[in-house]
This record gives C-alpha cells, sequence and structure tokens, in this order.
C-alpha cells in the first residue's frame, strides 16, 4: 500500500505541476463557442440535409456557391481562425475546431478541406502583402474558393516531393497529382521550386496554362483533381525564406482540423446507431439489450471521446503554442482517423442490411471515413511520427514518463 500511495503521489504532483490556466481552460468551452456551435448546427440542418448532400455530390460544381458565401458572410465560420485586420473573425483555431466539427456531422459539401483546412492557414502563417491580404479576406468571406496544390508525405512538408518548377519569367511549370477541392477552386496554392528553394505562389485556377483533370473519387462530396500547370502565371505568396514553415504549418492545422471534422462524423453515426438500436426489434427486444451491441456501441463511444479529447488538445496546442504542435496533430490525426474509420464499419453492422445498402446514408460517411484515413496520412503513419518525435532521440535516463496503473 504505502508504494501504491508513492506512485499516486507522484502522479498528483505531475499534474499539479501543469500551469493553473492550462489545466482549468484548455477544454472548457465558453458560452460563445456553445453557442457557435448551435448556430453552424442549425445551418447544417438546414442546407445539408441528407437529399442535399446527395444531390449536390453528383452536381456540377459539387457544392452551392451561394450556400458557402453565406457560411462566409452570414455565419463567418470559414475565417473564424483569421485575425480580424485580414477580414476574419480574430478567433481560434479551438472555435474553428468546433464549427468544422459541425460541418462534418452533416457530411456538408464544399471546399472545407482546400479552402478552410489548408489554405487559410498558409496565409495567416505568411508575411503580411498584398496578394496574402486581398486572397485572405476573399476566402474568410466565402466570395472565392482555394485549393492547396502541394505534396504531402503523411501530413508533412516533404521539399523533395515539389515537382512544380519556376521559369525565369515566374511561370510555373509542373503536375500535383490528387488536388482535393482543385476541381472547382478560384484559386491554387501552389509549391514550386526555384534557384533557391520552394516557394508559395497562387494560380489562377481558369488562367492560362492550367489544365483540371477531375478524378473518379470514392468520396462523391470531395472531389479531386490532377493539377496540370504549363507556364502558368503566378504570384509569390511565400518565399523560400518562410515557405517551409507556412507549408509545414498549413498541414499541422490541416491534420488538427480533419481530426475534427472525423469526430464530428463519428458523433453523427453513434448517435444513428444508438437511436437504431432502441427502435429496431428482434426476438420481441430491442437489439440494444443485447449485450454484443451494447458493447460494440460502448467501445464507439470510447474511441470517439478519446479523438475528442486528442483533437481539441491539438487545436489548443496550435494555438496556444505550450505544446509540440507537431506531435499534437500527429496524435489527434492516429487517433481521430481510426476511431472514425471504426465507428463508420460498427454503423453499418449496427444497422444489419439496410446499412450496406445505397439509401441509407451509412455508406456514403463510411466512403468520408475511408478517404479521409487517406488524406493526410494513416493512422499508422502517424503513429510512426508520434514514435520518431517521442521515441527515437530519447536517452536512456530520461524515458518520457507513462502512467502504467501498476504499483
Amino acid at each position: 500500500m504505502p508504494v501504491c500511495r508513492g506512485r499516486r503521489s507522484r502522479v498528483v504532483e505531475k499534474l499539479a505541476d501543469q500551469p493553473r490556466d492550462v489545466a482549468d481552460s484548455e477544454f472548457r468551452f465558453t458560452d460563445e463557442q456553445a453557442q457557435l456551435r448551435t448556430a453552424v448546427r442549425k445551418f447544417c440542418a438546414e442546407n445539408f440535409d441528407e437529399q442535399t448532400v446527395r444531390t449536390l455530390m453528383e452536381s456540377e460544381p459539387r457544392f452551392d456557391p451561394s450556400v458557402w458565401a453565406r457560411l462566409g458572410a452570414e455565419l463567418g465560420v470559414l475565417g473564424l481562425a483569421v485575425p480580424e485586420a485580414d477580414g476574419g473573425a480574430g478567433g481560434t483555431l479551438v472555435d474553428q475546431a468546433i464549427a468544422v466539427e459541425e460541418l462534418g456531422a452533416a457530411l456538408a459539401c464544399g471546399p472545407v478541406f482546400g479552402t478552410v483546412l489548408l489554405s487559410i492557414p498558409a496565409l495567416v502563417a505568411s508575411s503580411a502583402g498584398p496578394v496574402r491580404g486581398e486572397l485572405l479576406g476573399s476566402l474568410a468571406e466565402g466570395t472565392r474558393t482555394a485549393a492547396f496544390a502541394v505534396p504531402d508525405r503523411a501530413g508533412a512538408f516533404d521539399p523533395a516531393a515539389v515537382n512544380v518548377t519556376v521559369a525565369e519569367d515566374g511561370t510555373l511549370t509542373g503536375t500535383v497529382e490528387r488536388v482535393v477541392d482543385g476541381d472547382a477552386a478560384d484559386v491554387l496554392l501552389v509549391a514550386a521550386t526555384g534557384p533557391d528553394g520552394v516557394a508559395l505562389y497562387t494560380v489562377e485556377a481558369t488562367g492560362p496554362g492550367v489544365q483540371r483533370n477531375p478524378l473518379i473519387t470514392l468520396d462523391l462530396t470531395r472531389p479531386q483533381a490532377t493539377i496540370v500547370l504549363t507556364a502558368a502565371p503566378a504570384q509569390l505568396v511565400a518565399g523560400t525564406d518562410e515557405a517551409d514553415r507556412v507549408i509545414a504549418h498549413a498541414f499541422q492545422v490541416a491534420s488538427a482540423l480533419l481530426a475534427a471534422e472525423q469526430v464530428g462524423a463519428a458523433q453523427h453515426l453513434l448517435d444513428l446507431s444508438v437511436e437504431y438500436a432502441k427502435s429496431r426489434l428482434q426476438f420481441g427486444r430491442q437489439i440494444g439489450s443485447f449485450q454484443a451491441v451494447k458493447h460494440r456501441l460502448a467501445d464507439c463511444l470510447v474511441d470517439l471521446e478519446h479523438a475528442r479529447s486528442a483533437t481539441y488538445h491539438a487545436a489548443w496546442a496550435l494555438t496556444d503554442g505550450t505544446d509540440d504542435p507537431a506531435l499534437a496533430a500527429s496524435i489527434a490525426q492516429a487517433t481521430a482517423s481510426a476511431a472514425f474509420a471504426k465507428i463508420a464499419a460498427d454503423t453499418i453492422q449496427v444497422h444489419g442490411g439496410i446499412g450496406f445498402t445505397w439509401e441509407h446514408q451509412a455508406h456514403l460517411y463510411f466512403k468520408r471515413a475511408t478517404t479521409d484515413a487517406a488524406l493526410l496520412g494513416s493512422a499508422e503513419a502517424h503513429r510512426s511520427r508520434v514514435a520518431e518525435l517521442v521515441l527515437d532521440d530519447v536517452e536512456a535516463e530520461r524515458v518520457p514518463w507513462v502512467a502504467t496503473g501498476t504499483p
């Protein structure tokens, strides 16, 4: 018993050593954030019901530009983490994560990934300039959309993967594969290699020298395209002195916000499964009364809560800066990606035969889960990155402390 008390006292000491404001406020949502969640949820219920989503995902473009503009101008949720001086709401990434979570729950059709998750964070992290200021304001207002034509390796920037080059006249030539939202975006943010290294540029998607080849995707609500540039005119956004930092930041933010979207979609599916388990009868009993179904749903809830905690910790870490953002983002993406995939599969199992049909919405979320798991790196890839960041360079006598629950 004394040994157990000693271990518990060390745990308490470690928790007590945390700054009081961090321990008290990291996962406490404010009244304003609760109101934000309610407003976005109501908007999604009115504009992204299942039938509307099915119609939009077979349309061209695969979203309603007027509804997208309302998200920016009316609700202001596209630029929640954009400073007010740049035309945004001046909020935090936690605010943005709340909005993205609700959009994910509704499977909202629109360039959320290319514009909100990647392009806006990249522009926010870039140095001030006329190109950056004008584009950032229009993206936050919803009057323009963007796609991020920058290759990544499991959600991390690798300059060696960039195969677009800059000519002496400033035009760009090269190909970028599988650009999410690249089929209908107004502007492209493109990484290109020049004599001094990699820089980030903007290219008008409908301008000369730009060819967009739409791809057939598993998730029809999240279109992709291959971008082919041939001496396309471009404008510099981030030079070689800051492009690496800007792009790396964008991918970290995108990993955290994608996790928020996955959490929202997973919560929606769990709610569907619980309601179905309460109403579906077999052998004269609700199927939710059977232990096999109870345990499956309980496991889904545990996975979902782990993912939610990791996600909002990552959003907070990227805002506050007191934790390693790369580590927090990878933990969030590994946890949320795996949780969403599992809950999507279990939702189909709980619903039985109807869950396998085209008529039921479960398959739409299953396809989103499968696609999301591949966009910024798989859960396994992010777990490997976590191991690299935490364990690979650690000294034997300074192994990270881990609560094992043993004496």
